[in-house]
């Protein structure tokens, strides 16, 4: 006869109903109540409030103590016969608080670009369902702060443009039907029609000639410091052509000089430059390194993404996160005999979709 109880391996699942259907109870720390696909608890303010009307001390230190643990994700970066896991890509951006990063100008470019990583090749037709509609849920969001804050509008349009081409391999049938649910297909069409329909609808509108000083106002020399702080290349060809004193600006050999020593060290510029060579064509020896080396992906974004190297952790540079190596002072005097503690390794967004089985 078996013998029933509580399994000792496991404590158990716990399931909760949101709008769109049953979902396994999650992180606390990353709530966005608007976006169902995103939020974990839908109801969680209304629950703090009542712990503290009701004065339960124990259930009040402990929401606040998950509300002040910052977004991380613990990895399993190799499988091994003591350890076992699996990598879940809706479980990391629930985690990470991607959805609150959308509205974060520092971690912007990194999930637009993220997303253009899945969004392209025809990747969202092979995620699971539930990391589909978090993606949607992310775009969607995405395009609310983008039409807000008139901010990026080009990334938004590229996006919605990369939504379209996977709009098109979800119309592919099989055996004469959708292959997978209908109701999530439905699902999604309508959500990649409204993140389209905000992305067309969005409109700069020229400021009026009370707003003073403009662009054209400016004197060169600040002019010239906006353009040395451009890491882009594409930025620079874009702006030459948009004004006349860009384009003078663009062809002087300074900014492209700074934009070398920008992306690429001294060893890989000596490959290229000779010895007894004075006059540097700077644009030319650009474009020669960019082929050779490709250009440093961690520099184009503001914050990225970081692995701890002790506790296997990814997190946000600025946000940090518990470390074991902060909270256990055995592990903390084995570091220093070692040497001391290693830096977090960055994680570009094309680096951190290979921890998952995509």
């Amino acid at each position: 006869m078996p013998f029933i109880s509580k399994d000792w391996r496991s404590p158990g699942e716990e399931w909760v109903k949101t709008e769109e259907g049953w979902e396994k109870k999650k992180v606390l720390e990353c709530t966005a109540p608007r976006y169902a696909a995103i939020s974990n608890f839908n109801n969680m303010e209304e629950k703090q409030q009542k712990w503290m009307q009701e004065g339960e001390e124990g259930d009040k230190s402990t929401s606040d103590t998950v509300a002040r643990i910052p977004p991380h994700c613990h990895i399993t970066i190799k499988c091994t016969r003591e350890i076992a896991g699996f990598n879940g890509l809706s479980e990391a951006v629930r985690r990470l608080d991607f959805s609150s990063a959308v509205r974060d100008v520092r971690r912007f470019n990194y999930i637009c670009a993220l997303l253009e990583l899945l969004l392209g090749g025809q990747r969202l037709t092979h995620l699971p369902g539930a990391a589909q509609k978090l993606l949607l849920s992310m775009l969607e969001q995405l395009a609310d702060h983008v039409a807000t804050s008139k901010h990026n509008p080009e990334a938004l349009r590229a996006l919605a443009a990369a939504l379209g081409g996977a709009r098109e391999a979800e119309r592919r049938a099989c055996w004469g039907r959708p292959l997978g649910s209908r109701a999530l297909w439905r699902h999604h069409d309508r959500a990649i029609a409204r993140i389209t329909r905000i992305a067309q609808d969005i409109r700069i509108p020229e400021p009026g000639p009370e707003v003073m000083p403009k662009l054209h106002d400016l004197p060169e020399e600040c002019i010239r410091e906006i353009m040395l702080r451009i890491s882009d290349h594409r930025d620079l060809d874009a702006a030459s052509s948009a004004w006349s004193v860009m384009a003078s600006l663009c062809s002087e050999r300074r900014v492209w000089r700074e934009l070398v020593l920008f992306h690429f060290t001294q060893q890989q510029l000596s490959t290229v430059l000779a010895k007894d060579e004075t006059e540097v064509d700077w644009k030319k020896t650009f474009h020669q390194l960019r082929k050779l080396y490709g250009l440093r992906e961690e520099a184009q974004f503001a914050e990225t993404l970081s692995l701890c190297r002790h506790c296997k952790c990814l997190f946000w540079r600025s946000l940090g996160h518990p470390c074991i190596a902060d909270q256990c002072p055995e592990y903390r005097e084995r570091l220093k005999e070692a040497g001391g503690p290693l830096p977090p390794h960055p994680v570009p967004p094309a680096a951190f979709l290979k921890f998952f089985s995509l």
